[in-house]
């Protein structure tokens, strides 16, 4: 992996572990270690099932509420925005939930520091951009075609690791992004040839996937504002975000969308909505427990499988017939995503295995 990529890995490691960690994950190397084998594979095997069950859920969900032709709600910055505003409130209960004495007691206090919050502010514009473009591809594209989409943020991580870093990449691992991009614009080439294509749909696609690797490099900047803690780093992501869609909202006219939509005083709708804002925030919780039991390289190969998974049962769902090229196209997006990771996965571990290595190459490699 990358430096880009290991800096989302890295902090939610660096959230895992003792201390400072996330309490509400068990602590690292205690009796899980000493645990029988059948016993750690059923707890590996179900935390992997509750990360695929709220990613893809989260996906479908989001579908709903964006392109439903049921709800015809036209108004994705206010959905976003919604989401952004429970996260922060959850964020906020927790925190006063363990000031009470609950079962998480090490949870940080949260309170409102205007200066943290104008030094997070950077990253918060990059925030918004990611979670807004992320829904606007989703709200043209159907889900089916989202993963191709937006499949290019390993190829940014590569290019902004170089630009903004001066990282080089291996040989192979290029040959990855490569294979990543053909299947791209194969993917591209085959949804015209349906008449399926939207280029508002594969803008923001690409929009989402720069977006996702400029947030991970500007968390790694800010998070010693924040104390390293990433409740407190997502408490005020959010809240800023929040503030900052109100004049976008405006500017595009949602809240008069708002005022006209029918099913605005419907109680379905806003458990929708909410249940949406939950999983968005189960997903950054149970990404973390995904690696916490298993390790950084297995939750992106489980990530890649769950995309496949995922593609597949939007096709089922949504009674679509694809072309083979069309299929093919994921293959190759899939299949360089894997490879890439197998291939980074590698040299990290020839990079820490090796002692000659100086520090410095061992922090160019992202270890």
């Amino acid at each position: 992996m990358t430096r880009a990529q290991l800096t989302r890995t890295g902090i939610l490691r660096m959230a895992l572990g003792g201390g400072s960690g996330d309490p509400l994950l068990p602590a690292e190397g205690g009796g899980d270690q000493q645990a029988p084998f059948l016993l750690r594979a059923l707890r590996i095997a179900l935390v992997v099932c509750l990360y695929w069950f709220v990613s893809i859920a989260m996906v479908f969900l989001n579908k709903y509420l964006l392109d439903s032709p049921s709800l015809r709600l036209d108004a994705p910055l206010f959905v976003t925005f919604f989401q952004c505003a429970l996260t922060a409130a959850l964020c906020l209960g927790l925190s006063l939930g363990a000031a009470c004495g609950s079962p998480c007691p090490s949870l940080p206090t949260l309170r409102l520091d205007l200066k943290v919050s104008r030094s997070v502010l950077p990253l918060s514009i990059v925030f918004i951009g990611m979670v807004t473009s992320n829904n606007l591809c989703l709200k043209h594209v159907g889900v089916a075609f989202y993963n191709v989409g937006r499949s290019l943020t390993t190829v940014f991580n590569v290019l902004l690791s170089y630009v903004l870093l001066k990282q080089t990449t291996s040989l192979y691992a290029l040959l990855a992004c490569g294979v990543i991009i053909g299947g791209f614009w194969l993917g591209v080439d085959q949804e015209g040839a349906e008449g399926t294509l939207s280029w508002t749909g594969i803008f923001f696609g690409i929009l989402a996937s720069l977006c996702v690797s400029l947030n991970a490099i500007y968390t790694k900047k800010v998070l010693p504002v924040v104390d390293g803690s990433i409740w407190r780093l997502t408490f005020y992501n959010n809240v800023n975000a929040c503030v900052l869609f109100f004049p976008l909202m405006l500017l595009l006219g949602e809240f008069h969308t708002l005022y006209q939509f029918d099913k605005l005083g419907n109680l379905g709708f806003w458990g929708v909505m909410t249940l949406g804002g939950v999983f968005g925030f189960a997903i950054g919780y149970v990404t973390g427990l995904q690696i916490k039991f298993t390790s950084p390289l297995t939750h992106n190969v489980s990530g890649t499988a769950k995309a496949c998974a995922q593609t597949v049962l939007a096709v089922i769902y949504f009674e679509e017939t694809k072309s083979f090229l069309w299929w093919t196209s994921n293959l190759m997006v899939l299949g360089g995503s894997f490879a890439y990771t197998w291939v980074k996965g590698l040299e990290m571990r020839k990079v820490q295995e090796d002692p000659n290595i100086k520090s410095s190459e061992r922090n160019e490699t992202g270890v």
